[in-house]
């Protein structure tokens, strides 16, 4: 098949025809509209979605700390499960020391197999309360793409 042929074949909506009727011109550039906007609505949707993970995630990295506290309650031990020891968290009560040296108490998320006293890290937030430890920049990335992918397949 010669190169002029497989190219009218392809470009069949456009192409001159007897039989073509204004109807079929006006469905060739709908088509052709509605694909476009697929392509450009979704990348868009995408890269606009993906920032705002990105930027999201990356203002709680901003935003939190972590900060050394002493655990006031038992953990309980590592549990054992089919597949071996596993080291899960566990939500205690700790007592930890602000920036400005008032001490606050709370319960955190903490790792199995503690005793009362022991050191642990806790994350606060810029108002000193206890919150959860923010995603690493390559968690970030990931969500980021997932929430890229969801906005773009949405507008699709």
């Amino acid at each position: 098949m010669r190169r002029d042929t497989c190219t009218k074949q392809r470009l069949w909506r456009w192409r001159s025809n007897p039989l073509r009727r204004r109807d079929d011109t006006v469905e060739a550039w709908i088509v052709l509209a509605v694909w476009a906007g697929i392509a450009l609505g979704g990348t868009l949707a995408g890269l606009v979605a993906g920032h705002a993970v990105a930027e999201s995630f990356a203002q709680q990295r901003v935003g939190r700390h972590s900060v050394p506290a002493v655990l006031l309650e038992n953990t309980p031990a590592v549990f054992v499960t089919e597949a071996g020891p596993s080291r899960q968290q566990v939500r205690a009560k700790v007592r930890w020391t602000a920036a400005d040296g008032s001490t606050h108490t709370g319960k955190a998320k903490v790792d199995t197999g503690h005793k009362t006293g022991s050191k642990v890290r806790v994350w606060i937030d810029s108002q000193g309360q206890l919150t959860s430890e923010p995603a690493t920049a390559a968690q970030a990335t990931v969500f980021a793409g997932y929430a890229a992918t969801a906005a773009a397949l949405g507008v699709g």
